[in-house]
């Protein structure tokens, strides 16, 4: 079982914490997050872009000029891509590209980014993350004494807004709960910081 050291707010560390190896201890399988990534990007985009086609684009309806004799090229419509003011070749239109990954691709490929975290020191778990106030400077002192990345994930059990409001307004620095992590996010930080009370639970989910 890999085992990580246990900080406090404070950032003294106080003890030691074993992880689950079938969760926070698995091979890394890149390909695996690739495709995670991916399909949460896909998932991201809006699809709303769109472009007239030479149909939709106002005017054009008459014939430039006769199709022989002139000595220029022929033409239809002076709606035709190549003209100004004309349709777009091949215009984009508004569609959903979203899409499913397996559950069991997902799950592996969230495991792979955990155990990443693991094996590359990026991963920092607190005893319990209580602010009194929702403070930004009182984050931001908890995060320098934890030597968190610029980019900091923190993952906690459940709402505390407390936590959310303090770290909304710093750059770089997100929360999410357990159920709604996610290998983008992950694989984004610079530090995984989760509260004791959140690995319990992430060991009980994705188990």
């Amino acid at each position: 079982m890999p085992k990580v050291a246990l900080y406090d707010i404070t950032g003294s560390q106080i003890g030691d914490i074993e992880l689950r190896d079938d969760i926070f201890g698995v091979e890394v399988n890149r390909h695996v997050m690739y495709e995670a990534v991916k399909n949460y990007l896909a998932n991201q985009r809006q699809g709303t872009q769109s472009a007239k086609t030479r149909g939709e684009v106002r005017g054009g309806g008459r014939k430039p000029w006769r199709q022989k004799g002139t000595g220029r090229a022929r033409q239809g419509s002076i709606r035709a891509p190549q003209w100004v003011g004309g349709g777009v070749v091949f215009a984009p239109k508004p569609r959903d590209y979203s899409y499913k990954l397996p559950k069991k691709i997902k799950r592996l490929a969230l495991k792979s980014a955990l155990s990443s975290k693991v094996k590359d020191n990026e991963i920092i778990v607190v005893d319990s993350l209580v602010l009194d106030r929702p403070k930004t400077k009182d984050m931001v002192k908890v995060l320098s004494n934890l030597k968190a990345g610029k980019k900091t994930l923190i993952v906690i059990p459940e709402r505390d807004e407390n936590v959310i409001l303090a770290s909304r307004n710093i750059p770089g620095v997100k929360t999410a709960y357990v159920n709604t992590i996610n290998v983008y996010d992950i694989l984004n930080c610079d530090s995984f910081l989760i509260t004791r009370e959140a690995v319990n639970k992430v060991e009980e989910v994705y188990a």
